[in-house]
């Protein structure tokens, strides 16, 4: 905490506030929890204030209350708080939604800084998820009021039953019955982790087009985030982002903090989406589209769109792999679409596949993609063509399995496909494999009931002779 003293400021009036400086050094949380008893005062949670000026006469009386006038200004323009300070905030504001003996048992966990989400559903006990397990908050069962009092301090729930919190990046999700009333709530926290897009710096910074692919809650919300928040600050680059749910900038006119100075695009409703990505595009002038769950056509087609005008674009999906985008059907076009074509004889015989085979389209959305593991693994195609190629001929394709240690550096491992896993080994059948199956075989035609004379020398000696049987299984 600074304290500015003026030079006006007389040391009676220190004297008489000996009293109040250990209260006073309760300011540097953020929440000023003691400051609300005081009467006729504003709330000063809503205040970003750091910083105590004291001055006979210089202060605020719009925010200072009247038993302190006289004695202090506040000011915003010195210290600043870290973001653990920022976050037990924001914490707070969650915690602020539950019972006040389902507050006072999460707030002991041992492990609550690493809450995930707040289950609550009528007549049934509430439940804190953490990376543990699930940990009951109360023996009582929730009722209808517990909910009421949660909504209320929540904005508006949307046509996807998303809420949040002003200026925050919590999400609560509402669970309604038939009647349309709300009977259960889910209330996940939201984090902004400065250095979580650290291990993606390189491709950050080189312009690369990037799809983050993995199945919910892996955090890939968490690292679109700073991604758009490194390529703002660090880069200084033109970021639109366009927020499906309120998630990367949280709910509220005003963006967090965590998303640095790229700028924010509501999406009135999640149909709207695409046509809110051509917009931002048309009207804002953007170096950089950040596009949070990709999960229709439309909007798959919207953003190849935005690709073929040179704006460099940074999305999430929801799959495990880059092969649960290739057979969606809404999400192939992402990688650059999938079509079957026919070969002739001489290219299916030269290639050694069968004459119908699939093949990418035309050129991919996104010119690298990343596969997130865990939150410090992630497996990194830096070239998502030839990944897709690859997959479609039945290689396995080459990428780079990155992870972050517990000392916090860096360690990246090349993972090269080897001839022993080749589609060839995989697929092929040698000759001397079918003449030691069983004799139905041999039976119907496919190898000659005929001994080897001659040939079965030559064969021991010369290349393995292989036959490739395909449509059997």
């Amino acid at each position: 905490m600074l304290i500015h003293f003026t030079e006006g400021t007389s040391s009676a009036l220190f004297s008489r506030q000996t009293q109040m400086l250990r209260f006073f050094s309760l300011l540097q949380i953020p929440q000023i929890p003691l400051l609300t008893q005081f009467p006729h005062q504003a709330s000063l949670s809503k205040f970003p204030f750091r910083a105590i000026h004291f001055s006979p006469n210089s202060f605020d009386q719009r925010v200072v209350p009247k038993k302190l006038c006289g004695y202090f200004s506040f000011s915003n323009s010195a210290v600043s708080s870290s973001p653990h300070d920022d976050f037990d905030v924001e914490l707070g504001r969650l915690l602020a939604l539950l019972p006040e003996e389902m507050r006072r048992r999460v707030s002991e966990h041992p492990e609550l800084h690493d809450l995930v989400e707040v289950v609550m559903d009528v007549g049934r006990r509430p439940l804190a998820r953490f990376p543990s397990g699930d940990f009951v908050l109360s023996d009582c069962p929730i009722t209808l009021q517990d909910l009421e009092h949660a909504t209320s301090q929540v904005g508006d729930f949307a046509i996807d039953n998303r809420a949040g919190i002003s200026r925050t990046l919590h999400r609560i999700s509402a669970i309604r019955n038939r009647k349309h009333q709300i009977i259960g709530l889910t209330c996940r926290v939201g984090r902004a982790i400065p250095g979580s897009a650290s291990l993606l710096r390189d491709l950050v910074q080189v312009g690369a087009s990037i799809l983050l692919i993995g199945p919910p809650g892996v955090g890939k919300t968490t690292i679109i985030r700073e991604i758009a928040r490194m390529l703002a600050n660090d880069y200084k680059k033109r970021v639109m982002i366009v927020d499906t749910s309120n998630e990367i900038g949280g709910d509220g006119d005003i963006p967090h903090e965590g998303i640095g100075n790229a700028r924010r695009m509501q999406v009135p409703n999640s149909d709207m989406q695409h046509k809110v990505l051509i917009e931002a595009v048309e009207n804002h002038m953007p170096q950089v589209i950040i596009i949070d769950e990709i999960g229709t056509k439309l909007e798959a087609m919207a953003a190849s769109t935005i690709a073929q005008r040179g704006i460099q674009l940074v999305a999430t999906a929801h799959g495990v792999t880059i092969e649960n985008l290739i057979v969606n059907p809404s999400l192939e076009m992402l990688v650059g679409g999938i079509q079957s074509v026919t070969l002739g004889d001489e290219e299916a015989n030269r290639r050694g596949v069968q004459k119908t085979v699939l093949e990418r389209k035309g050129p991919s959305t996104f010119s690298c993609a990343v596969e997130i593991i865990s939150k410090n693994e992630l497996r990194v195609h830096r070239s998502l063509e030839s990944t897709v190629d690859a997959i479609l001929s039945g290689r396995p394709p080459t990428f780079e399995v990155r992870k972050m240690n517990s000392q916090g550096l860096k360690e990246t491992v090349q993972v090269e496909p080897s001839i022993d896993s080749s589609v060839e080994n995989r697929d092929a059948i040698s000759f001397e494999d079918l003449r030691m199956k069983d004799e139905r075989i041999a039976s119907n035609g496919f190898i000659s009931a005929s001994p080897l004379s001659e040939g079965e020398n030559s064969l021991k000696d010369e290349t393995t002779i292989r036959l490739y049987v395909y449509g059997l299984f």
